[in-house]
């Protein structure tokens, strides 16, 4: 297509306000175009901010002809039928993570994108950072021997009772909202060997019927293990860890840098311990531009799409096998999550 890729964004959420309108702002070849919201009063304050239309309602957003593209940052439970919608409306898709919750759900909406030629991008912005390159190039280059063993963590401090993390029917709880970002860079980094999942434990509010936190452990098949935490019981924590033959090599704020934020790789081997201080980058501008550089047909997305599947599948895997742990007055009950 000529000319930039026209938005339209999908609900006016915090991470729409703070980070990805302003990024489309800013993104070479994309212009922010029209803000929907059920609530037509919320529209408006978006829209006064970012200087574009406000629109009441998500399904006249997408009728509108001067929309090639939607964001949606919508709460994961809602991703799927509005990503359908708007494959359906003709209109490319960027969707906040993860694209669905489940595998056959994320098949479905990726074969719908692919057979009405339209752009459909899950926006795991975390891997559009340079740092994330710089750290496979330091594996690569046999920084720490031979990879052993990788871990990963995000967690944050409890939210207040309304958040929608505590609705699983909105939000879907904690695996869904944040703990898929360990997922995706066990997956990046590990992805060349098959991923399977050996174990979980996931803690449930039973009041809530929701899912507040829990621990994964893949394996590839070659044995190199992967331990994923994830919950909103903790101290704030986005980071990676790689145990190799020779040394360690961590990254913290692996997940949610600011843009000025310059990262550090550590790098510990015996009694040697190594500091390097990578560049500061946008990685929120830098997921919209691959995103519409594969609208205008200067990129594709075909491997991208392939890991958020498998991603998917391992969310499958890890509620199948999982052990869930129900605290409950002081009480701490145990059960397989099948029985649920």
């Amino acid at each position: 297509m000529s000319g930039p890729v026209r938005f339209g964004v999908l609900g006016c959420a915090d991470i729409a306000w703070r980070r990805t309108m302003p990024a489309i702002e800013s993104a070479p070849g994309a212009e922010l175009v029209a803000v929907a919201s059920r609530d037509a009063a919320k529209a408006k304050v978006f829209a006064t901010r970012f200087g574009c239309a406000a629109v009441a309602g998500y399904e006249s957003l997408l009728a509108r002809e001067d929309v090639d593209a939607v964001y949606v940052p919508l709460p994961a439970v809602l991703h799927a039928p509005w990503v359908e919608r708007a494959l359906l409306a003709g209109k490319h898709v960027l969707v906040e993570k993860p694209l669905s919750t489940s595998a056959a759900a994320t098949g479905a909406l990726l074969r719908l994108a692919r057979d009405r030629g339209l752009q459909l991008m899950e926006n795991f912005m975390f891997l559009h950072h340079s740092q994330h390159r710089r750290v496979a190039a330091l594996l690569a280059s046999g920084a720490i021997g031979e990879l052993r063993s990788f871990s990963s963590d995000f967690t944050i401090p409890p939210k207040p009772a309304h958040d929608i993390r505590y609705q699983r029917d909105v939000g879907g709880g904690a695996l869904l909202d944040f703990g898929v970002y360990p997922v995706r860079a066990a997956l990046h980094y590990l992805g060349d060997s098959e991923l399977d999942v050996v174990g979980a434990l996931l803690h449930e509010e039973p009041e809530l019927d929701v899912m507040l936190s829990g621990d994964v452990l893949l394996t590839t098949s070659k044995g190199v293990s992967a331990h994923l935490r994830f919950g909103m019981r903790h101290s704030y924590r986005t980071g990676v860890e790689f145990v190799g033959s020779t040394g360690r090599m961590t990254l913290d704020r692996a997940f949610t840098p600011p843009d000025e934020h310059r990262p550090t790789v550590r790098i510990e081997r015996q009694d040697q311990r190594e500091e390097l201080v990578f560049d500061a980058d946008r990685q929120f501008v830098n997921a919209v531009r691959a995103f519409t550089d594969a609208v205008n047909g200067e990129a594709g997305l075909n491997a991208w799409n392939d890991l958020s599947l498998r991603q998917a599948r391992l969310v499958d895997q890890v509620l199948e096998k999982a052990v869930v742990v129900h605290l409950s007055n002081n009480d701490v009950l145990v059960d397989d999550i099948s029985h649920h």
